[in-house]
């Protein structure tokens, strides 16, 4: 019996057992269950149980805050509650009837980009470490990188970057294939199209702006420019929906005795030449708009404005899924700015809410059974993991999230301000300065520290007002 057994049983006990269950699955921090009567649930005696951290429904779905233990937690329970673990498209599908179409929207961005976190943040740490190496002048009196000294260094450097640059130049085979994946379509047409918009005989997104002349295709009739789209997110999100879409219409009216031939075939190569013909023309400038906006109106006169908006709001969008939305667009100025304002703000943002935790922690030290939940919690903020700190004791009082959202703001004008960058996102929280550009390095620490102190004090502050007092006696 592993320790999961019994809250695993609690909680099946408590949602209404196996029969009001319609399908479960998890996500990286919460169990994700569709009921067939949510009134049955216990909502009560599920935050009871010592591993649950919260919970909330959202669109249809009914979410359980587990933590980072999730996985081994699910893969109990869906022993013990004898349903199966093979339904997470059906959580998806179900929990979508009850969205508006902005709701679809952001959960189909979820779903492309959640696959592939895990390998832009071993990209994140990896650059941030070559950050530290290649950048940083700490030797000789602060002249040299400790590349520059050394060739064990050097080389080490050139070797991370094998990776680095298999995440985020090659990052439209990872999208594609996401994309061909969550619509039903064939996974590997989704990687082959990807290759095909980054091979090596196109020219080099890199080198677009600076090439004395643009390689091409000549048909006779017409010439296509041979253009790669090595870090581009919306050529390869636009291609792997035209993919997905011809792929599935085909099979519909394709016979199956031939379909395995013929249907490939006929929904590859026309979206490959429509891609690099229109798709990927078009995308680019879509693209490029974007981040153009989202960058001058971070840089501009009003940039402390946008910065303190985004700083307050981020934590409740975390909440409702939109915060998935910033993927897409800090990968984009990633690739049209070579860095990206964004993320510091969203690490900064991780940060206050895990030191809010921190001061309820000191708040209530004597409170053994809490301190169970809060000390975890408060760890895995800092390390980039939120929901169990906001959903477990923020979201739980209520004031600490204030004071979180607070000194995010102040942090967040700071960043931006000090026109901090980024060189990609990472590790959420404090390993988060690692992926800051060098020379942003010190000013980023100095809007850490603010991310520290003031939700830490604001949350003390407010616990002896009356909003602490009344949030104690609720719970």
């Amino acid at each position: 019996m592993s320790k999961y057994t019994d809250p695993a049983k609690d909680l099946l006990e408590y949602i209404g057992g196996s029969e009001n269950i319609s399908v479960v699955t998890h996500c990286v921090t919460r169990m994700r269950f569709v009921l067939k009567d949510p009134k049955k649930a216990d909502v009560e005696k599920i935050e009871a149980i010592k591993l649950v951290k919260g919970t909330f429904t959202q669109a249809g779905q009914f979410q359980v805050i587990v933590g980072n233990e999730v996985s081994s937690f699910y893969n109990d329970f869906v022993k013990i509650a004898g349903v199966s673990d093979t339904s997470k498209d059906e959580a998806k599908e179900a929990a979508k009837q009850n969205m508006n179409w902005l709701q679809r929207m952001i959960a189909h961005l979820a779903d492309i980009f959640t696959p592939l976190i895990p390998a832009l943040v071993v990209g994140g740490l990896i650059l941030g470490f070559r950050n530290v190496i290649g950048e940083i002048k700490m030797l000789d009196g602060k002249t040299m990188t400790l590349v520059e000294s050394s060739q064990f260094w050097a080389g080490t450097n050139d070797f991370l970057w094998l990776i680095g640059e298999a995440i985020f130049h090659f990052l439209p085979v990872g999208i594609t294939w996401a994309v061909a994946r969550k619509m039903g379509a064939t996974p590997i047409l989704g990687i082959v199209l990807g290759i095909t918009l980054v091979s090596p005989q196109l020219l080099n997104a890199y080198g677009v702006a600076g090439a004395a002349e643009v390689p091409f295709w000549d048909f006779g009739f017409a010439k296509v420019d041979m253009i790669g789209y090595q870090a581009q997110v919306i050529p390869a999100i636009l291609a792997g929906l035209l993919l997905s879409f011809l792929e599935l219409r085909l099979r519909k009216i394709i016979p199956s005795a031939i379909s395995m031939i013929v249907v490939p075939f006929l929904a590859l190569v026309p979206t490959v030449i429509i891609s690099h013909v229109v798709l990927g023309p078009i995308g680019w400038k879509i693209g490029s708009a974007i981040s153009s906006v989202v960058y001058s109106g971070l840089t501009s006169s009003m940039g402390w404005l946008f910065a303190a908006i985004f700083g307050f709001a981020y934590a409740p969008l975390v909440i409702t899924g939109l915060h998935h939305m910033t993927n897409a667009i800090d990968l984009q100025l990633m690739s049209e700015l070579g860095g990206t304002n964004l993320w510091p703000m969203i690490a900064l943002s991780n940060i206050a809410q895990g030191s809010a935790v921190l001061a309820m922690i000191f708040i209530n030290r004597k409170n053994e059974e809490e301190k169970q939940v809060s000390i975890p919690a408060a760890i895995s903020c800092y390390l980039g993991v939120t929901e169990p700190a906001m959903f477990g004791i923020n979201l739980k009082y209520g004031f600490p999230f204030l004071a979180a959202m607070i000194g995010s703001l102040v942090a967040a004008v700071i960043s931006v301000g000090s026109n901090v960058m980024a060189n990609s996102i990472g590790v959420g929280g404090l390993p988060g300065i690692l992926s800051i550009q060098a020379q942003y390095m010190v000013t980023f620490a100095i809007a850490m520290v603010i991310a520290i102190v003031i939700p830490f004090l604001l949350t003390i502050v407010f616990s002896k007002s009356n909003m602490g007092k009344i949030s104690f006696k609720r719970n």
